[in-house]
């Protein structure tokens, strides 16, 4: 992996998280103060009970290595921008879901490495072993990542209008950009390309559907109605394909490491539109239920 493809990888996560930044307001990390629950909640399930659901998958399914460790990369990196997009179109909690992409990209830059870390320690052996630089990297996500958020909210602040206008081609360029991605990994391992996706594909799925269904069933039984329950679902099951393969080739310089979020960001795909189908007449009956009865 050149210094060039770093540097494009590195930009292009950057115009995603720009236009992430784009889209927030301080009140999207308030919310945890006013609403401490769900969004505590929603946290702990997407950075503690994630990478915990990832470990089971691979360890029972006693994947490949860099299938076990690219699941592991995907577990450890935070919601992306899709994941609001599909909680507001299954009518679920988009406030709650905005605030939890925005609080979980700044919380797992500090614990990105060390899931990291321990999936390499764990599932590589002794001479495969990639550890991570916590520090330095930690740092290079934050370049990547904070900078443009916070840019993007500066923008937002002082340029509302020109914030507006970006928000759609930013999020035409998030899903360009991933296509290629995919199209680039597909290109590079072509000659395993279908191995690769048969042994990721069961694994990635298992992840995606375990931590939505997770994450649904857990709000409910601390009581949140089925909007919140719906944004946490989402938030926990979906996961910023785009950084977990950043990650993997630019930081990590293993191509193979990025096959599973590759196979992932494809499924996410089928998983979202059943989530919107599903969920959107639930949510949508149980609000006109509680505007009748108030």
């Amino acid at each position: 992996m050149n210094n060039l493809s770093t540097i494009i990888l590195g930009l292009c996560l950057a115009v995603i998280m720009l236009g992430m930044g784009l889209s927030l307001v301080p009140n999207d990390f308030k919310r945890i103060v006013k609403k401490p629950l769900p969004v505590f909640l929603g946290l702990v399930l997407q950075i503690i009970g994630l990478p915990l659901v990832a470990f089971g998958i691979a360890y029972v399914l006693a994947l490949p290595s860099f299938i076990a460790v690219g699941l592991m990369i995907l577990a450890a990196c935070p919601g992306g921008p899709t994941s609001n997009l599909i909680t507001h179109l299954a009518k679920g909690d988009t406030a709650l879901s905005v605030s939890l992409t925005a609080i979980s990209s700044f919380l797992t830059i500090l614990t990105i490495p060390f899931v990291i870390n321990f999936g390499t320690s764990f599932f590589m052996s002794q001479d495969q072993n990639i550890m991570l630089d916590v520090p330095e990297t930690i740092k290079k996500i934050m370049i990547v990542s904070v900078v443009p958020i916070v840019l993007g909210m500066t923008i937002r602040k002082y340029l509302p209008n020109f914030a507006h206008k970006m928000a759609k081609p930013t999020k035409i360029a998030s899903a360009v950009i991933l296509i290629i991605m995919i199209v680039g990994i597909v290109v590079k391992e072509r000659d395993n390309v279908i191995e690769y996706f048969s042994q990721a594909g069961i694994a990635t799925l298992a992840l995606n559907v375990i931590t939505m269904l997770m994450g649904y069933g857990v709000s409910r039984l601390f009581k949140l109605n089925k909007a919140q329950a719906t944004s946490i679902s989402v938030e926990t099951g979906i996961q910023n394909g785009t950084m977990a393969i950043t990650i993997a080739i630019g930081i990590m310089n293993r191509v193979d490491l990025s096959i599973a979020a590759g196979v992932y960001s494809l499924i996410m795909f089928f998983t979202s539109g059943a989530i919107i189908f599903l969920f959107s007449k639930r949510n949508e009956k149980e609000e006109e239920v509680s505007t009748l009865e108030s």
